[in-house]
């Protein structure tokens, strides 16, 4: 099989600043990497469309979007501390919520896909950008697929290495969704304690920074297991950062690259429709040799076709 690359040019017109750590470059080193002559088997290349605004107001405040929109109109500006916006950044965010959307719709269809876009998405709340985010776009694609897909369960696995505030926050009173997080703790932003169970469908997993690579990989096995036990979900989306990595420079976690590929192989065993969405990771040529070997892994997705 080939694994759907969904993208959209509208990605690098996000700018942050020369010095901000979430930069086009990141997004321009994977799509520069699949792009190569070794991934040509594996991938097939899909432009993202739009986000419908009723898919973005079934996640997000009015007044949130509203103020996307005029920041973007006037030139862009900071948002908070760490997130701002550019003139494009608007058009980048409805197109990244746009490829989640797609790469949903596509795993339901039996073909594996992953939304190569930014900006990320996971720490925006129903009412807030932060953390680089401005739309949560797996969010809006989970929501999609229970509102106008008909699925009953919707399983999210974050293996980003910061917690996803943002996605626990919107489902976290929703027993539909599940969601898992494994993160760096303590970590920006401060959320993803165990403790933080939801209506028994959040699953948290933090560890500290410096542990073995196979104990990461292992306890956030463990936790989609436990999430999955007697739960079996339709769709499984995956919040995929990629700053979980030794040398990422905001974090201390120890992974390589190949760990992402073993996730998805054992997660095979759901026998689920599977897709992921770019979150962070802020090394461009590690990021790309991880995007690389998920891809890889998810292209070889046989799913249930009956």
């Amino acid at each position: 099989m080939t694994c759907t690359i969904v993208w959209h040019s509208s990605s690098i017109a996000h700018k942050t600043g020369a010095s901000h750590p979430e930069s086009p470059a990141r997004l321009e080193a994977i799509l520069d990497a699949l792009r190569e002559d070794a991934c040509a088997d594996i991938v097939e290349w899909v432009s993202a469309s739009e986000a419908p605004f009723t898919a973005l107001s079934a996640v997000h405040e009015a007044e949130h979007i509203a103020r996307l929109q005029q920041v973007a109109s006037r030139g862009g500006g900071a948002l908070d501390a760490d997130t701002v916006m550019s003139a494009g950044s608007w058009e980048a965010a409805l197109y990244a919520a746009g490829a989640a959307i797609r790469v949903a719709q596509l795993a339901l269809d039996h073909q594996p896909a992953f939304a190569a876009v930014r900006p990320p998405g996971h720490h925006a709340t129903a009412a807030q950008a932060m953390g680089f985010c401005l739309l949560n776009n797996v969010a809006i694609a989970a929501r999609y697929a229970i509102d106008e897909l008909a699925l009953q369960r919707v399983l999210i696995v974050d293996w980003d290495v910061h917690h996803g505030n943002g996605t626990q926050d919107i489902f976290g009173r929703d027993p539909r969704v599940r969601y898992v997080s494994l993160h760096q703790s303590p970590l920006y932003p401060g959320t993803g304690a165990e403790e933080e169970t939801g209506v028994g469908n959040i699953f948290n997993v933090p560890r500290p920074s410096g542990l073995r690579r196979e104990t990461y990989v292992q306890d956030l096995n463990d936790a989609v297991h436990r999430a999955t036990d007697h739960w079996q979900p339709d769709l499984l989306l995956i919040s995929a950062g990629f700053d979980a990595m030794a040398g990422d420079p905001l974090a201390g976690f120890t992974l390589e690259p190949e760990d992402y590929a073993a996730w998805i192989e054992t997660w095979k065993g759901l026998h689920v429709p599977m897709g992921a969405v770019l979150e962070g990771g802020y090394a461009p040529h590690r990021i790309a040799r991880a995007a690389v070997c998920a891809v890889r892994s998810l292209a070889s997705s046989t799913p249930d076709r009956s």
